[in-house]
């Protein structure tokens, strides 16, 4: 074999690294025809970092002439991956290089670009077997070491008719651009027209015996799942080595085999790189389905083991069909499905909600993400973790899909997300436009043209679609399923500090805090005698609260706010006024954000009340002392590790204001009706807890409480404990949310029943 040495005969062009034809071995075509072009695609060496935890997830893609021609797996978390893959290309010109690009695999985002390098094809030598080394560059910063490549390439002139063999090449080619492109790059994410065989459910219980990582002999573990595109996280045990986490988290299962489950360990580090403990993987083949598996894994290159429970289970009702082609049209059809979901069978799998139909009919007046002044949409379905989409309409900006897709409903509180992209060849697909609809707001069988949101869902961009959407679902297991743990959404990308966001939740908090000193002025106003009429009403309610006062009418006092936004609600007033409050921030928070730079001193205000800018006060010295500790800390070495500190607790910080905001929001929500359901759900919970204290005394309910949590381990040892309140509140959406989950209103002067005839573009 011949080797091709780069260093020698390579030069940039544009950055970009170029194999040129070797002066010593340049074989020259008299007679132009077609060539067979054999790559075995080896492995790489010190590929570049992208990743926050040094590493990256790399692929190769291959181009001749302007289009992609291969594109290889993704190697996971490895700067040294091996491929070995071979592909197998029809050349019908030599002076067109091989162009070579590596990426780094972003789930959900897009790609980082890894370097790239060319390769002519003139410089090969025919029917000679070669190793070639690729100094991958950077066209824009063609200084730094990206790494190199490793193949092996082959070139054998095709005999035969080579006008056919070109026409089956261009066709190949078109075929390509239409098909294998949408389905090669982007089946990674959204699994193009291929849905899951069934679902794996795994329960993380514990881990034992794991190795010490910190100086205090304990480590602070989070473990890592990933099966193929899928990956989930989970939380962080602090200072422990036998950590229990009792969660559970749920992947599709697409290959009929099975498949394996990659999962690793880690040590939770602030401000530094997280230590690696260990790895270890599920074999899912061997394992029998509708059966629940209980597994004690060791751990590979650490210490200890993780204790799992695992459960396959079939293929949940999920499709995708032609308009033509859709269950609930067919009248026999839609009556089995309303008998499935009937309130006789509320307790009959209770996993089994409901189900939901969507028609993506067709979108108008889109963006134009090209530079030909069109876009070549296709429009993705997602429910949860569910995901699907449709075709490709190439050159088109009121593109037709008419797709029927069916999602298995395990959460009545989940959001309908439809987001329009346009499709790249040479990058990821480009974002044009996403709306958010909560289950709960359908209206069944209405078709609706609905305005595209931007990504944050916050303003409108360019462009409506037009959907036809069915839910059908069992009130009452949608009620039970309420108190039951969220599920959780597929890791896609690492938090990140923004500054809006972070001003943006300290104003949320001020909100709330804002709203409990107000009340408690109010509360001291009675007490103070401002107005002698509202203070007389509050002396005899608290008497005769309190002379009379039983437990039981805490839940019944719980109930009066509700009725009470009922009553307002039913007679056309708005209990919402906070939400427009929050849209308003949201449309001008940079103009907002400049103002709260101003902060007034502290004092009092003219109208009694504590200023704004008093309220957090002690809460930002002790985040300004946090800083200062982080930076001082001899621990933290290196420039680069306290600005990850930094981060991390600004990442915190924000994290912390955004959880302390949505629960002051979510409660408040609940009162004033913003989803129903969840508010008469509240009704019916506070009605059964007024009936049972009042008939059944205290120390009954007690006693049967704790009996309840001292017995729970000892009967079920791998039970996954919750906080039904919690996870009632998790379920109802935060200020921010509904602000998400609006429909904007429709441009009347461009009304998107208005088509444009003779015009597909």
């Amino acid at each position: 074999m011949l080797a091709l040495s780069l260093s020698s005969v390579g030069r940039s062009l544009t950055g970009i690294n170029i194999v040129e034809p070797s002066n010593a071995e340049t074989a020259l075509v008299t007679n132009p025809g077609m060539y067979q072009l054999d790559i075995i695609l080896k492995k790489g060496h010190n590929l570049a970092i992208r990743d926050r935890g040094g590493t990256s997830d790399p692929y190769v893609k291959f181009k001749i002439g302007g289009k992609e021609v291969f594109r290889s797996k993704t190697i996971n978390k490895n700067l040294n991956p091996v491929w070995d893959e071979k592909v197998s290309l029809l050349v019908d010109s030599l002076r067109e290089p091989l162009y070579v690009k590596v990426f780094d695999y972003d789930f959900g985002l897009q790609d980082d670009f890894m370097g790239s390098a060319y390769l002519y094809l003139e410089s090969l030598e025919h029917q000679r077997n070669l190793d070639v080394t690729l100094d991958l560059e950077d066209p824009q910063y063609p200084d730094h070491d990206l790494g190199t490549l490793d193949l092996a390439v082959t070139l054998s002139p095709k005999e035969g008719d080579f006008r056919e063999a070109t026409m089956l090449l261009r066709r190949s080619w078109k075929r390509s651009n239409k098909q294998l492109h949408s389905s090669m790059r982007l089946s990674d994410v959204h699994r193009k027209a291929q849905l899951w065989r069934g679902i794996v459910s795994i329960s993380l219980i514990e881990a034992r015996d794991l190795q010490p990582m910190d100086a205090n002999g304990f480590s602070d573990p989070y473990v890592k799942f990933r099966l193929g595109h899928q990956k989930y996280k989970s939380k962080t045990i602090p200072k422990t080595l036998n950590p229990q986490w009792r969660e559970q988290f749920d992947f599709h299962l697409y290959e009929e085999q099975g498949g394996f489950i990659d999962i690793t360990v880690w040590d939770k580090d602030a401000g530094k790189k997280d230590d690696f403990m260990g790895r270890c993987s599920i074999d899912l083949s061997p394992l029998s389905k509708e059966h629940t598996h209980k597994l004690d894994v060791p751990l590979e290159e650490g210490e200890g083991m993780l204790v799992l429970l695992v459960t396959l289970t079939g293929a949940a009702a999920v499709s995708i069909s032609d308009l033509s082609v859709n269950i609930l049209d067919d009248p026999h059809e839609r009556h089995q499905i309303l008998q499935r979901y009937s309130v006789l069978r509320s307790f009959h799998n209770l996993k089994d909600v409901g189900m939901v139909q969507v028609k993506v009919i067709r979108a108008e007046r889109l963006m134009a993400a090209d530079v030909t002044g069109k876009s070549d949409p296709f429009c993705v379905v997602e429910l949860s973790n569910d995901r699907l989409q449709t075709h490709t309409v190439y050159k088109n900006l009121n593109p037709e899909w008419n797709k029927v897709f069916t999602f298995n409903v395990k959460d009545i509180h989940s959001v309908l997300e439809v987001t329009v992209y346009d499709e790249d060849r040479d990058r990821s697909a480009d974002f044009l436009g996403k709306v958010a609809i909560p289950l709960l707001n359908i209206q069944n069988g209405e078709r609706k043209a609905y305005a595209l949101k931007s990504k944050e869902l916050t303003g409108p961009t360019k462009g409506v679609i037009f959907l036809e959407i069915d839910v059908i679902f069992n009130a009452v297991k949608a009620g039970l399923r309420t108190l039951i743990p969220i599920e959780q959404k597929y890791i896609e990308d690492e938090p990140r500090v923004s500054k809006q966001l972070l001003l943006q939740n300290f104003n949320r908090v001020r909100r709330c805090i804002l709203f409990l000193i107000n009340a408690g002025c109010y509360i001291n106003s009675c007490f103070e005698w401002h107005s002698p009429q509202r203070s007389i009403c509050a002396f005899l309610l608290f008497v005769l609260v309190v002379w009379n006062f039983e437990l039981y009418m805490i839940p019944l006092a719980l109930l009066l706010p509700l009725a009470w936004n009922y009553i307002l609600v039913a007679s056309g007033k708005d209990t919402r006024q906070d939400v427009q409050a929050m849209e308003d921030l949201l449309e001008d928070e940079d103009e907002d954000y400049d103002k709260d730079d101003k902060v007034p001193r502290p004092g009092h205000s003219d109208d009694g009340r504590l200023p704004e800018s008093h309220i957090l006060v002690d809460m930002l010295a002790s985040w300004h002392f946090e800083w200062i500790r982080v930076m001082v800390d001899p621990e933290r070495k290196g420039f680069i590790n306290k600005l990850y500190a930094i981060q991390d607790v600004c990442i915190s910080v924000q994290n912390a204001l955004d959880e302390v905001a949505s629960y002051g929001e979510r409660i408040k929500n609940t009162f004033n009706w913003t989803v129903p359901f969840l508010s008469w759900l509240a009704i019916v919970a506070l009605c059964v807890a007024t009936v049972l204290i009042y008939y059944i005394p205290l120390r009954y309910i007690v006693l049967a409480w704790g009996v309840n949590k001292f017995t729970k381990k000892l009967r079920d040892p791998y039970n996954i404990d919750n906080n039904q309140l919690l996870d009632f509140l998790s379920r109802v959406p935060s200020d921010i949310q509904v602000v998400q989950y609006r429909e904007l209103k429709l441009d009347l002067s461009h009304s998107p029943n208005k088509r444009k005839k003779n015009n597909p573009g």
